[in-house]
């Protein structure tokens, strides 16, 4: 590593705990002030460093977008895939994450349950957001502005007789799922296919992609599915925090 570089690097470590002068930190990584003040000039011209008055230095705002980029940058699908196959194995069931994209859910991962009945879904396949449990999760957790927008632009295809068919009833829907912590989708998609979906959140609270159990209704009838809510709440709170979520952020919940 170059010297240069290798004093940068201890100069931004050394402003992590607080704001401190050119005397403290000429002392505290052993150089002339003249070299930490060059040094600090050219982090402060790419905003790694910001002066503060008159003599203390902090770190920048770029420090912080890179963290946060970073931790966006994270595959939510490598880091959800653990909780997922925990909770097919537990269950037996299907068990889908799926993201938002362009108005639609896209499956992004899939595993299938271990029983005879196949779903019709795969990875990369899209799907409605009004009548998917997964889909009403990414809604739900729209601003209420761009949720109201997005209700209202939908067409609603009656694809079972329990579809939901009208923006009202949507909107309503999601604020159950909002206050709940997750979405039921009771034969709204597929009449032979009940689901349970929740969120799994990023680093900030932010919901990165919802995780679903999707099980045949023979197999199982609307109150056996609700017995497994408690299963697939914690497999999406895994999934939240191989994805960078704590319970001490704020705005994120284990819902």
């Amino acid at each position: 590593m170059s010297q240069s570089l290798d004093r940068a690097l201890t100069l931004v470590a050394a402003l992590a705990g607080e704001p401190k002068t050119l005397d403290q930190l000429a002392e505290e990584i052993g150089v002339h002030k003249s070299t930490v003040l060059r040094l600090l000039r050219t982090l402060e011209s790419h905003h790694f460093v910001h002066r503060e008055g008159a003599r203390h230095y902090r770190l920048g705002s770029a420090l912080f977008d890179l963290a946060n980029r970073s931790l966006e940058q994270r595959d939510v699908r490598r880091g959800a895939e653990p909780a997922l196959a925990a909770l097919n194995e537990r269950t037996g069931h299907t068990v889908h994450l799926a993201s938002f994209e362009d108005g639609e859910v896209v499956y992004i991962d899939k595993f299938e349950g271990h029983h005879a009945v196949r779903m019709y879904s795969r990875v990369g396949k899209r799907a409605p957001l009004h009548c998917t449990a997964v889909g009403k999760v990414l809604a739900a957790a729209l601003p209420p502005a761009r949720r109201d927008e997005l209700a209202r632009s939908l067409g609603y295809p009656a694809l079972t007789a329990n579809t939901i068919t009208d923006a009202d009833s949507y909107l309503a829907e999601l604020e159950r799922v909002a206050e709940r912590g997750y979405a039921l989708d009771a034969t709204e998609h597929e009449d032979f296919i009940h689901c349970i979906a929740a969120p799994v959140r990023g680093a900030r609270g932010e919901v990165l992609a919802a995780l679903s159990l999707s099980v045949p209704t023979v197999l199982l009838d609307i109150d056996g599915l609700l017995a497994l809510v408690p299963d697939l709440l914690a497999a999406a709170e895994e999934a939240s925090i191989r994805c960078g979520w704590s319970r001490n952020e704020q705005g994120g919940t284990s819902r």
